[in-house]
């Protein structure tokens, strides 16, 4: 290997990505178009360094294995900054099986942590814990560690398993140290924030009380009847009964949890789930009709008992029935919390949960967008809603660290 391409390695494994190209800025062999690429993509300019990566497996020809694997991982760690979704993780799964095969573990195993990383992005919860359950975290160079538990703490807050995103936060935050990575230690401290924020409310004597993650996951755990308007739905215990397609439904059962332990007349249900000022026997018949609906899904955890003017929310096994709802007022903050948990939505569901047209959605959303409060994956009829992730990853390309090319 010549001198050139080693000092342009050892640049980058350092992180001076303006030193890697003065050694390699005007060579078009393959070696230096791949370490060119890695140095673009340190440097925020992905579309190219995308385009020189492509350039390198390509010429790297058939015969070098090895090589064009490290190349196809690099691509993918570009489009995982990028948020493109588009490439076949076939190709991605492939390179990793390569590079095991061939000792490059470092490098393998960094393909599996950007494989997770995109099921996170992408809201596939359990593929991404079955992709880092292999990872031995504790075995692994710092920065290696800290890439990987900050990956594990982004999906324990997904689940709001607090205690283990802590766990994984103060393993990422001693590996960054000692990796002496700057951007890393920005995101464990930002991934610390996110701990503090508000993640939503609880109704209480007639107010909203912030609350955060921690206490949400607390409530969650409780054995309380909770009343997700977050996520539209109903939590007891491990149970979950989503009502995220049934607009009608769950309204009529946050409307009864708000008022608990008292009852709600017929005509504040009437006036607030079907909008109407003006109701005659139709409307009393038709809530009739959804109450019994919302009773048959919930009689396992709660009755909805009649009263001479209304109906009251009755929750088994004596327990306290909870509130919870968006940390901010408004159809923005409910798009923004139904899609908190990672899951990946489409316009017209997340137009039906909140009982709300299409082009209103679409508005809310584009101005979502424009703020970073959601993104959007996929075109046209296939494009889906997320959330942002929790913990902004930042893009550690290893692979001169660990080997350099050629």
């Amino acid at each position: 290997m010549d001198s050139l391409i080693s000092a342009a390695a050892r640049a980058l494994a350092a992180g001076d990505a303006l030193q890697a190209l003065k050694h390699v800025a005007l060579r078009d062999d393959p070696s230096a178009l791949a370490l060119r690429g890695i140095a673009m993509a340190q440097l925020g300019e992905h579309a190219r360094a995308r385009d020189l990566l492509r350039r390198a497996a390509r010429t790297f020809g058939p015969q070098d294995t090895l090589a064009r694997a490290r190349c196809i991982v690099a691509e993918a760690e570009v489009a995982l900054a990028m948020r493109d979704f588009g490439a076949s993780p076939r190709a991605l799964a492939n390179a990793r099986d390569a590079l095991e095969a061939r000792g490059d573990h470092a490098n393998a195993l960094q393909a599996r942590l950007i494989a997770a990383r995109q099921c996170l992005l992408l809201g596939r919860l359990k593929e991404a814990s079955a992709g880092l359950a292999p990872v031995d975290v504790d075995s692994l160079p710092p920065l290696l560690r800290a890439v990987a538990s900050l990956t594990w703490a982004e999906l324990a807050l997904r689940t709001l398993k607090i205690p283990a995103a802590q766990a994984a936060l103060a393993r990422a935050e001693a590996a960054a140290g000692r990796a002496g990575v700057p951007a890393l230690q920005a995101e464990v401290v930002e991934a610390r924030a996110a701990l503090d924020r508000p993640a939503a409310r609880r109704w209480v004597a007639g107010q909203w009380q912030p609350l955060r993650l921690h206490e949400v996951a607390a409530l969650t755990d409780s054995g309380s009847l909770v009343v997700d308007a977050c996520r539209h739905g109903l939590r007891a215990g491990a149970a979950w009964i989503p009502l995220a397609r049934r607009p009608i439904l769950f309204l009529l059962l946050r409307t009864l949890g708000e008022a608990w332990p008292a009852a709600v007349d017929r005509e504040s249900l009437i006036a607030r789930v079907f909008r109407m000022l003006r109701h005659d026997e139709t409307h009393r018949a038709r809530l009739r009709v959804e109450i019994g609906r919302l009773r048959a899904l919930v009689t396992a955890h709660a009755g909805i008992e009649a009263t001479a003017h209304g109906f009251v929310l009755v929750p088994r096994h004596d327990r306290e029935v909870v509130v919870l709802a968006p940390p901010i007022d408004g159809d923005q903050g409910e798009l923004v919390a139904l899609l908190a948990d990672g899951t990946a939505w489409s316009t017209s569901a997340l137009a039906l949960a909140l009982s709300a047209s299409q082009r209103t959605v679409q508005r809310s959303l584009a101005e979502l967008e424009l703020a970073g409060r959601v993104r959007a994956v996929g075109q046209t009829r296939a494009r889906r809603w997320l959330a942002p992730p929790l913990i902004g990853f930042t893009t550690i390309l290893l692979l001169p660290a660990a080997q350099p090319f050629g």
